[in-house]
């Protein structure tokens, strides 16, 4: 029997493709995103992708959950000729990131790069953060990419010098505590791996993208932010997804242990 043009497009994004490295890219919940924009990047420079999204999260947030934004990733990354798989993961559960990593190599093998784009973000500062919201972001910001950070250690098997950690970072903190906070402590988890995963080869860096327009910013955020960089514009997810596809080709592999800032010179 024949299969139709849908079911072979869905067999296609489950079968590994020879030779292409497998990214893991966490938080990739809107095509929209920065998660989105960087698995586009290393979809076209010859990765594959598996993903995560929570849904539950953007209902929270003001802008809402967009229907059928995995799959229209998913599409984006097939015409890129990338084989990919979403996942939807609520990693403030401390048994998901096991899951997930379980999920990925059953459908697309072992995980060459983790890059770690997932958050949550509720504004509150010193006074009305409540410790239900603290204790989210560090399960969400921290302890998950501890987490993740651990699976992949364990799991990884790729070439020695191909591995690469890559997380998102913040140090807005004013007004927003438990966010900013809990960004310091990934920071300092990601980091460790630089010299706990020497070993196998792997280079750990953070990026803080400064202020992004994701579809959050009001007209007053944005014309603040584009009055203090230099370059007079807005970041978007592209800047973001070229930084990260530099790091994790062969050519950034030498850059290991950074906290870089990709902003635009924003003061």
């Amino acid at each position: 029997m024949t299969k139709s043009n849908e079911q072979a497009r869905h067999d296609q994004e489950r079968t590994p493709s020879a030779a292409r490295p497998l990214a893991l890219i966490t938080g990739v919940g809107r095509t929209v995103g920065i998660g989105a924009g960087i698995a586009r990047r290393l979809a076209a420079s010859g990765w594959d992708i598996a993903y995560t999204y929570w849904g539950a999260y953007d209902d929270r947030m003001t802008w809402g959950r967009e229907q059928g934004a995995a799959e229209a990733v998913g599409r984006d990354l097939a015409e890129q000729g990338a084989s990919s798989v979403a996942i939807e993961a609520d990693l403030a559960d401390p048994e998901a990131p096991g899951r997930v990593f379980d999920e990925v190599e059953e459908r697309l093998g072992g995980v060459t790069a983790l890059v770690m784009c997932h958050c949550e973000s509720v504004d509150s500062g010193l006074l009305d953060t409540t410790v239900e919201s603290f204790d989210r972001h560090f399960a969400v910001n921290a302890r998950a990419t501890w987490l993740l950070i651990r699976e992949f250690g364990r799991r990884f098997t790729a070439e020695r010098g191909t591995g690469r950690i890559i997380a998102l970072t913040s140090d807005h903190t004013v007004g927003n505590l438990p966010y900013g906070a809990s960004k310091g402590a990934l920071d300092r988890i990601t980091l460790a791996a630089t010299h706990e995963f020497a070993h196998l080869g792997v280079t750990a860096n953070v990026i803080n993208p400064g202020p992004v327009d994701t579809g959050w910013m009001t007209d007053e955020i944005k014309a603040e932010c584009v009055r203090h960089t230099p370059l007079a514009r807005l970041g978007t997810p592209q800047d973001t997804a070229h930084l990260v596809d530099f790091l994790c080709s062969r050519e950034g592999g030498w850059i290991n242990g950074q906290l870089l800032k990709s902003n635009g010179g924003i003061a």
